[in-house]
C-alpha cells in the first residue's frame, strides 16, 4: 500500500458521507494505491454504523472500533499501528480539512521532506479559538525549536519510518513533527484549505488548554534532560541553594549593620524553605537519573539512530552487479 489516510472519528455522523465522497474523489486522481482507515473513537451518535456501511461498500475503507472514547491521540495511535501505507496522511472527520490538499502534501513529500504539516493560513473559526492557537503555536515553536505556524492542524503527511517508533499519550498527537525532528526528519509546512464546520459541534474546549500545556512541559523536559535528568534538576537545586545563601546573607547584613534581629524578619525562614527546596530538587534528580539509566538499559536500544552505512565493499559489489546487467 502506498498511501494510508487515517481519520479519527467521534460523533460526526452527519459529516461522514460527504467526507468519504471527497476522499474518494481525491484518491481516485492519484496513481498510487491508497486506503482509508477510520477510527471510531467510541461514538454514540450512530457514526459507527455509517462507517461500517462505508467499509462494506468500498474495499479501500477499513474501520477500527475502539471500546470507548479514548481521545484523538489514542485514536491516531491506533490508526498508525493498523494502517499499511508507506505514506500516512492524518486528517479530521469534521469536514474542515479538505482532501483536495492530499496531492499537494504528497508533492511536498516528494521534494525530500519526511513530515509535511498543514498550515491553516485562512482559518475559518471563531476568534476565541484562533487566538489561543496562535499563542500556543508561538510558545511551542520557541520552547522546542521546531518552527511551525499551526501545530493544531490535524492534516499532516508522514513517511512511515518517522512514526513507527512514536508512542503517543495525552494530547501528544499535535507534537508528532517534534518527535520526528528529534529523530532527524526533515519537517516543513504547507498552507492548506480550511472550511467552516457545517455539521455537529467542536470537541475542543477550554479544558484542552491545560492538558496541552502540561504535555508541553513534559516535552520541554524530554528535549532538555530526558537522558540526563540530574543536570536538569541538579541545576535547579543549586540555583535554589544560591538564592537561600543570598537570602540568609542579607539577613545577616540587616542584623549586624542595621541591628535588625533575625526574629524580626522572615528572611531566615525564607532561606531555610528555599534551601530545603534545593535539597528536594537534588534528590529528585538522583531518583530521575536512576530511572533514566534503568529505562535505557531495559529498552536495549542505543540512544541514536543510524541513517545509512556506506562501505567500500558495498559500493564495489553494486558496481559488479551493475556491470553484469
Amino acid at each position: 500500500m502506498d498511501i494510508s489516510v487515517v481519520v479519527p472519528v467521534y460523533n460526526e455522523v452527519e459529516a461522514l458521507s460527504d467526507l468519504n465522497q471527497m476522499l474518494t474523489d481525491a484518491l481516485d486522481q492519484l496513481p498510487q494505491s491508497a486506503e482509508i482507515v477510520f477510527v471510531d473513537d467510541g461514538s454514540s451518535d450512530g457514526s459507527g454504523a455509517i462507517l461500517d456501511e462505508l467499509a462494506h461498500s468500498d474495499p479501500r475503507v477499513q474501520v477500527l472500533h475502539l471500546r470507548r472514547n479514548y481521545g484523538q491521540t489514542a485514536a491516531l495511535m491506533a490508526a498508525f499501528q493498523h494502517c499499511a501505507g508507506d505514506v500516512v496522511i492524518a486528517m479530521d472527520a469534521d469536514g474542515q480539512n479538505d482532501p483536495a490538499d492530499i496531492p499537494r502534501l504528497l508533492d511536498k513529500l516528494a521534494e525530500g521532506f519526511d513530515v509535511v504539516s498543514g498550515w491553516r493560513t485562512h482559518r475559518d473559526d471563531r476568534f476565541s479559538r484562533r487566538l489561543p492557537s496562535v499563542v500556543a503555536n508561538r510558545l511551542i515553536s520557541s520552547l522546542l525549536g521546531v518552527r511551525l505556524h499551526d501545530y493544531g492542524c490535524t492534516l499532516k503527511a508522514y513517511r512511515r519510518e518517522v512514526i513507527e517508533d512514536v508512542r503517543l499519550y495525552g494530547e501528544m498527537h499535535r507534537f508528532i513533527p517534534i518527535y520526528a525532528a528529534w529523530e532527524g526528519a526533515r519537517v516543513t509546512e504547507l498552507p492548506v484549505i480550511h472550511h467552516a464546520r457545517r455539521h455537529g459541534k467542536s470537541k475542543y474546549g477550554l479544558g484542552r488548554i491545560s492538558r496541552v500545556s502540561l504535555d508541553l512541559v513534559i516535552l520541554y523536559f524530554i528535549d532538555r534532560a530526558f537522558d540526563r535528568p540530574m543536570q536538569f534538576f541538579g541545576k535547579l537545586g543549586l540555583a535554589f541553594w544560591g538564592v537561600s545563601l543570598l537570602t540568609f546573607a542579607w539577613a545577616m547584613v540587616l542584623k549586624f549593620a542595621y541591628g535588625l534581629s533575625l526574629i524580626q524578619t522572615p528572611l531566615p525562614l525564607l532561606a531555610a524553605t528555599v534551601g530545603l527546596s534545593g535539597v528536594l530538587f537534588i534528590l529528585l534528580g538522583i531518583v530521575a537519573e536512576v530511572q533514566a539509566r534503568i529505562y535505557f538499559e531495559a529498552r536495549g536500544k542505543p540512544p541514536y539512530k543510524i541513517k545509512s552505512i556506506v562501505k567500500r565493499s558495498t559500493v564495489v559489489r553494486s558496481t559488479v552487479l551493475a556491470s553484469r546487467w
